[in-house]
């Protein structure tokens, strides 16, 4: 009885535990938003060329904490005839690696442990490498014969009268109400404005973040050994497609990428999920984000059938799907050279932590600020 009692209340730790992580990530984006929501659309509507385009995409997402918030933003623009697709696309290119900045921000959470840094690094920067590599052969590709934007013309054809359909994300319904209560309790009831509610709700989001993970890793390895882990790797993890699978699925109902990379930092970080394992979930994320975007304008092509507004929006949408298959179609078969670089990236910032934080803030905003200030 004791026993059983035990493994019921490490299991309600866990469920409490994972829901104030996944609140963290949330509260983290809408700090981030209230930084800069108007700011990001003006830096979109900057665009000058592709290339700018591609680090507007990295900054802007990078800003918002989300993807999703970048794509619709730029479908939006395509849409209305402000930015011209050949600019959209590498706005979405830039976006993929843009939101890989959260995963990075929790596996910091991980500094003070050196083994579990470096695991926790390696899983979240391995997101990283991927989106780079994708980016640097398809950009000039891009660039150059419009490969992408071709195939989501092809695609918009193809699907222009299917209609679509609105998904509700699980964990909206579950996160969003606290979320809600908490902006609403700094700005309505405290009256703090936008940019000191950010601040506030910043690190807020982080200590609940921090405490989350540093409570959740100590209960996981009290359940691991034994049943659980054996159920992960039998299971859930057993190969490389049943891991894409979970990925690409986990990612199409709670809808954002984010949210389901970044849950698995932390069993990357205790040991449970190898990094070959969490690449190809990795993968299975990327394209599983596309799909809510894909089926909203799909419902708008159905809608009012027809209107360029709106079938330039497919077009984008599609695009970013094509962008995610055709890197996985090159660095699926190559895995080792982005799994190589992200290990050989986490051996150095385990031995030296200002590793982490040049690349965090070279990649996502130093150097994409320098182009943008200096291409334009």
């Amino acid at each position: 009885m004791d026993q059983r009692r035990k493994h019921i209340a490490n299991f309600l730790a866990v469920v409490t535990l994972l829901y104030l992580f996944l609140l963290s990530i949330k509260l983290l984006g809408i700090s981030f938003n209230l930084f800069g929501g108007d700011f990001a659309e003006r830096l979109v509507c900057s665009c000058s060329n592709p290339f700018v385009g591609l680090f507007i995409g990295i900054l802007t997402t990078a800003i918002v904490q989300s993807s999703s918030m970048t794509t619709s933003l730029t479908v939006a623009l395509t849409g209305s005839g402000v930015l011209p697709l050949e600019y959209a696309i590498p706005i979405i290119m830039g976006a993929n690696i843009g939101t890989s900045i959260t995963n990075l921000i929790v596996s910091l959470t991980f500094v003070t442990r050196k083994l579990e840094f470096k695991r926790a690094f390696a899983g979240a920067v391995v997101h990283d490498f991927f989106n780079i590599f994708t980016v640097l052969v398809f950009f000039p590709i891009e660039l150059n014969f419009h490969l992408i934007q071709k195939l989501a013309l092809s695609l918009t054809r193809v699907f222009e009268g299917a209609g679509g359909a609105n998904i509700t994300s699980p964990l909206g319904v579950i996160l969003d109400p606290a979320a809600d209560a908490i902006e609403g309790l700094l700005a309505g009831v405290l009256g703090f404005h936008d940019i000191t509610a950010g601040i506030i709700l910043l690190i807020f989001s982080l200590g609940i973040m921090f405490s989350a993970l540093l409570f959740l890793v100590k209960v996981m390895k009290s359940l691991i050994i034994g049943r659980t882990e054996v159920f992960i790797n039998r299971f859930l993890f057993r190969n490389d497609g049943i891991a894409f699978l979970l990925g690409l699925l986990l990612t199409s109902i709670v809808q954002s990428s984010s949210i389901t990379t970044s849950l698995i930092v932390p069993l990357v970080a205790s040991g449970v999920i190898t990094l070959n394992r969490c690449y190809p979930y990795t993968l299975g994320a990327n394209i599983g984000t596309t799909i809510t975007a894909i089926l909203a304008s799909l419902a708008t092509v159905s809608a009012v059938s027809g209107q360029a507004v709106n079938t330039i929006g497919v077009t984008t949408a599609f695009a970013h799907l094509t962008f995610n298959i055709l890197g996985v179609s090159v660095f699926y078969p190559l895995k080792r050279i982005p799994i190589f670089c992200a290990s050989s990236l986490a051996e150095l910032a385990a031995e030296s932590k200002r590793w982490a934080i040049v690349f965090m803030l070279g990649l996502f905003f130093v150097v994409p600020i320098i182009i943008i200030v200096f291409t334009n």
